[in-house]
């Protein structure tokens, strides 16, 4: 999953830097962006509403990682909020692209954290929810 959103992102950011100016190119805009800040905010929804309870149960000396993980969210979700602000107000390509460059280093943070103490964990873990459910749409 962290792949797929890996590689919205990237789409996301060539669309904006090979932007053609007028109409064709905010709404192509658009649907990337909203798009992937969508995908992004259901997949971590999905974590902390069903995955992360599970992890906690089973690895309770995981909770300080879950933790952590659930502050970046936050701070993730606060970080789209500004880039679909932008998007909707069609912001500059320069402050698109500022906006893009903070979520992509706190993703990519994220998704290494998250990676480095929650693999293993997640290859044994039996979890009694649809894979969509989870990790989201992608």
């Amino acid at each position: 999953m962290h792949t797929r959103l890996r590689e919205a992102l990237d789409v996301t950011r060539t669309a904006l830097a090979a932007g053609t100016p007028g109409e064709t190119a905010t709404r192509d805009l658009l649907l990337y962006c909203h798009g992937f800040c969508t995908a992004l905010d259901v997949h971590h929804q999905g974590e902390d509403r069903t995955l992360f309870p599970a992890i906690a149960a089973a690895h309770p000396e995981l909770r300080p990682v879950l933790r952590a993980l659930e502050q970046d969210h936050s701070m993730i979700a606060h970080l789209l909020g500004g880039l679909r602000t932008a998007v909707d107000h069609a912001a500059p390509p320069e402050e698109l692209e500022r906006h893009l460059e903070g979520i992509a280093a706190i993703m990519e943070s994220h998704f290494r954290y998250e990676e480095r103490h929650l693999l293993a964990v997640l290859e044994t873990l039996e979890l009694k929810a649809a894979p969509e459910e989870v990790l989201g749409p992608l």
